[in-house]
């Protein structure tokens, strides 16, 4: 199933947005809602509150005063510490049943108010946040929920800030006007991303990908998704990867590239490798048949040691090449060096970003990406590999060393 983490602050215009996700056919999963039954009465959950907190935490019949406990702890950073980590796991384990239940090939939208302040976010395919400016959000909480001005800022100030949801979007929902607006912009995201997302994962397959090779300009962004990209990789197998890193043309500031992020995951082997597949499929990076070797460069001839497992994303709104490569190997160690050589050397980059962009324009149209590829492998082999290998030399760069784990099986 395709996993959906939906969040925003107080205000932003989160349950339109989740009531029309619904609507559209997905599986709701509300957070608030299963906050609210785990501390119903009769409830562990409500025992331990009124623990935490005292019995007047409770009303004439026995019901939790949201008012009175709301008053305690917004404003408090200790006491609301307190309440989310009797809260918060309750709710983990209520959503985990929903989810359980949830038909093969659904999409599952978990509506998480406070899912970047909980570190939820590696867990899901994509992180959707709606968004309003600040002023906007408290004007809406002083109208609809008769808040004071203070109490407003006092319970935006108990949410993580507005940019620290932001970083954490891999799709972004504005709600800034009008409610019609706002479910323009989820309908699209419904039938344009998600529903095929969904599909290519139900089928194990990656996005389609346009034909041609086109560079885009540098974008800051690149290096924000791939450690999001990162994150969701490493939790999809913890045991058994060892780092994931961003490699390639959009790991390089400044440099011109097609708008692919490339990772590199490392393992212990091959054998790791393998093991980790169906996680990384599940996770939204099936493997790609016909694509685990690297081409040989002359310091190492021997295609054997060369080998890795590919894999690319199912997203069609996010292209990635998952690169996994065994700690040590030829490959893994010029994926890292070619990296960190163009960092580097300004005159490296530019003179790649000049290769590039005469192949673009050489191989534009209907021949592809397949072969715009293929064009640069002589430039890798024969003027990039002497030259990084040197710069390695005079600066005594190494790739980093790592411990193998003992993976569980």
């Amino acid at each position: 199933m395709l996993k959906i983490g939906l969040t925003g602050g107080i205000a932003s215009g989160k349950s339109v947005v989740a009531s029309r996700l619904a609507g559209l056919g997905a599986v709701l999963v509300d957070a608030d809602a299963l906050a609210r039954e785990v501390v119903e009465p009769g409830t562990p959950g409500l025992d331990r509150v009124v623990e935490a907190f005292g019995p007047g935490m409770l009303d004439a019949g026995g019901r939790l005063d949201r008012a009175s406990l709301g008053a305690l702890v917004f404003g408090s950073p200790a006491q609301l510490a307190v309440l989310n980590g009797i809260v918060h796991p309750l709710v983990r384990e209520a959503a985990a049943r929903l989810i359980s239940q949830a038909p093969a090939g659904a999409v599952v939208v978990q509506d998480i108010p406070l899912l970047v302040e909980s570190g939820q976010a590696a867990h899901f395919h994509l992180v959707l946040v709606v968004d309003a400016p600040d002023d906007v959000r408290v004007a809406r909480m002083l109208e609809h929920r008769g808040m004071t001005r203070e109490e407003a800022a006092a319970r935006m100030a108990a949410q993580a800030a507005r940019a620290d949801r932001l970083a954490a979007a891999d799709a972004v929902l504005d709600n800034s006007g009008s409610v019609d607006m706002l479910l323009a912009q989820v309908d699209r995201l419904w039938s344009e991303r998600l529903v095929p997302f969904a599909d290519n994962l139900r089928r194990g397959v990656r996005a389609a990908r346009a034909g041609a090779a086109v560079l885009s300009a540098p974008q800051a962004e690149w290096a924000a998704q791939a450690g999001r990209l990162a994150s969701r990789i490493m939790a999809a197998a913890p045991d058994h990867i060892l780092a994931v890193d961003h490699i390639g043309s959009t790991a390089v500031p400044g440099l011109a590239a097609k708008d692919v992020i490339d990772l590199q995951v490392t393992v212990a082997d091959l054998a790791a490798a393998d093991r980790i597949a169906p996680q990384l499929a599940a996770a939204g990076f099936p493997a790609v048949p016909g694509a685990g070797f690297d081409t040989p460069k002359p310091a190492d001839p021997d295609p054997s040691r060369w080998q890795k497992r590919f894999h690319a994303n199912a997203d069609p709104c996010r292209a990635v090449n998952v690169h996994v490569r065994p700690a040590g190997s030829p490959g893994w160690r010029y994926a890292l060096l070619f990296r960190d050589w163009l960092r580097s050397d300004p005159q490296a980059a530019a003179l790649y970003g000049d290769h590039k962009r005469a192949l673009t324009e050489q191989f534009a149209g209907t021949r592809g990406t397949h072969a715009y590829a293929e064009a640069k492998e002589p430039w890798f082999t024969e003027i990039a590999w002497s030259r990084m290998d040197g710069w390695a030399a005079r600066t005594g760069w190494q790739p980093p060393s790592y411990v193998s784990r003992t993976p569980r099986t």
